[in-house]
């Protein structure tokens, strides 16, 4: 029987490429380059599809359903990497599962639905998820998301999922009174006098199914932040040394990078944003993550991809997956847009190394241009870049 389409939602033609079709390709071709299988990819390409529901039959002819928050473009899937030393990186899949709706209520409900639906197919509980729903699901609620989840996928076993929730669906004056709230109900009574100062709380985020060790995690937003800042942000997780370079590595200590008034270099365009992750109850954090907006800094993919390789270097890690990746996603030249790799993260988790993570774009709706403005770093990023 031919599925009839869902009211509201255009369906493609025959010979008309549809954001199932653009994001299912993207993730085959992704899962290749880390070593799933074929049964694997389309396994979690079957989920990501049904979490879209009617909207993946969308074609891209048409623009975005709405205008997501989660990529420049609007598309409602990013991928990841996170790369460790010694090891083959771990894909995952962020995604909007209520984009097409453009009432957060609605937006919402198709969420809670995704995440119920992989709990039955992976035998996980959403107590957690469940206790929450009055603070971040309340009637009216305001953008610019209502729920995203993301699959870390494992060859051949059930993938780690993680909720991502809006602190400012009640109104973003509401965001610290809700995160405060929402870490007592989950046991972290004390946590939230544990976080930093904060220009925004973007994200609390649930680590639900097969985790070892599950973790909530508070996102917070920081403006003007300099490698000092972010030095003394992580000073508790990661070597000082490590994160400055990170720092400087990412965000460029050559132009297009910002002085500030005081002559201190300081991110001024797109914030950075950091994670504080905790876990077994415990009120001080167990994580500490750094995430820099690379593709507000560079010119255009081709220098993001230097500074990446650079970073990676540094920590150990083989740049191959990352580059192969980069061509598993688009066939354009790298220095034809800035935002392919949106974000470069440093993580800090309690008795492991520490992970890069590269956030990269599905750009199925559209590339963002070249920053014409920003000089092209033609030194050799490894000198150019050092800092101790």
């Amino acid at each position: 029987m031919t599925a009839l389409p869902e009211p509201g939602i255009p369906t493609a033609g025959p010979a008309e490429t549809t954001l199932g079709g653009h994001v299912l390709g993207q993730l085959r071709r992704l899962g290749a380059v880390v070593g799933l299988s074929e049964t694997d990819t389309a396994l979690y390409g079957q989920v990501l599809l049904d979490s879209l529901a009617g909207a993946a039959r969308r074609p891209l002819s048409l623009p975005p359903a709405s205008p997501s928050f989660l990529s420049d473009d609007h598309s409602p899937v990013e991928f990841s990497l996170a790369c460790t030393p010694d090891s083959v990186p771990a894909l995952r899949v962020l995604v909007e599962p209520g984009w097409a709706h453009g009432d957060m209520g609605d937006s919402a409900r198709a969420g809670l639905d995704a995440i119920r639906a992989m709990a039955v197919r992976w035998s996980f509980p959403t107590d957690q998820l469940d206790a929450l729903e009055d603070l971040f699901f309340p009637a009216g609620a305001e953008g610019p998301l209502a729920l995203w989840y993301a699959l870390d996928l494992r060859a051949g076993k059930a993938p780690g999922v993680k909720v991502y929730l809006n602190p400012s669906a009640a109104g973003p004056e509401h965001a610290a009174r809700t995160v405060e709230e929402a870490l007592r109900r989950l046991g972290y009574g004390k946590a939230f006098a544990e976080l930093p100062p904060a220009a925004g709380y973007p994200f609390l985020a649930l680590d639900l199914g097969a985790w070892a060790s599950p973790r909530t995690k508070v996102y917070v937003k920081h403006a003007r932040m300099s490698a000092d800042d972010a030095c003394a942000l992580g000073r508790s997780s990661g070597s000082a040394a490590d994160i400055r370079y990170f720092f400087h590595a990412v965000a460029g200590s050559l132009p297009p990078f910002d002085q500030g008034l005081d002559g201190t270099a300081r991110l001024l365009r797109r914030p950075a944003l950091t994670c504080h992750s905790f876990t077994g109850g415990a009120s001080e954090p167990s994580g500490f993550t750094l995430h820099i907006p690379v593709r507000d800094y560079v010119r255009d993919d081709e220098e993001a991809l230097a500074r990446a390789t650079a970073v990676l270097t540094r920590f150990g890690m083989d740049p191959t997956a990352l580059r192969r990746s980069l061509h598993a996603l688009t066939r354009r030249r790298l220095d034809d847009g800035a935002g392919l790799i949106a974000y470069l993260a440093l993580v800090y988790e309690r008795n492991r190394p520490p992970r890069i993570t590269a956030y990269l774009s599905s750009e199925a709706y559209a590339v963002r241009p070249p920053q014409e403005q920003y000089p092209r770093l033609d030194l050799g990023l490894h000198d150019a870049l050092r800092v101790s």
